[in-house]
């Protein structure tokens, strides 16, 4: 066996993944970065009549309405406090784009997803708020993009039949 097919075989694949780390108050989150398809700063808005309070609006982007829904005021009831840090990310929440207005938006940890453990509560209000990771900064929250919204919203914010607009936009 070649020196390079040892050092291939004995070489450990990394379980390490990269999330995107953002705030909720004084609380870290995080979103895995494959479900992160780009991280753009705070834009205007158009709001969307009869909506609940946490749809923050809509917006164009390469040609698409993109729903956009701040997680702070869905989560706790506050709305995302308008900062420098504060990021407007797309998603690919099932095969669709969709914003999220995320606080404090600035940093990537990288680690194992088994890391994060359950925390014990059966949380059915929010069930986009998964495990928990323990580290020198505290806990950290999972956030699953898939459980984000309702049938009911997930309804409203997109359009039966509409497009697969993931697959057509380049990140």
């Amino acid at each position: 066996m070649s020196e390079l097919a040892t050092k291939q075989a004995g070489a450990k694949v990394s379980s390490r993944r990269l999330f995107l780390v953002f705030f909720i108050d004084n609380e870290r989150y995080a979103l895995a970065a494959t479900d992160v398809v780009e991280v753009l700063p705070r834009l205007p808005l158009k709001p969307i009549a009869h909506a609940p309070a946490w749809v923050a609006g809509v917006f164009a982007h390469r040609e698409h309405m993109v729903p956009v829904i701040d997680i702070s005021a869905m989560t706790f009831g506050s709305p995302a406090v308008a900062r420098t840090s504060t990021r407007l990310v797309l998603v690919n929440y099932r095969a669709r784009l969709l914003g999220l207005l995320l606080e404090q938006a600035s940093d990537t940890l990288r680690c194992d997803p088994a890391d994060f453990q359950p925390y014990g509560v059966d949380n059915r209000d929010a069930p986009y708020l998964g495990p928990v990771r323990k580290d020198e900064a505290g806990l950290l929250q999972w956030l699953s993009v898939d459980d984000l919204l309702s049938p009911a919203v997930s309804a409203l914010l997109f359009a039966e039949g509409e497009e697969d607009t993931c697959a057509q936009v380049a990140p």
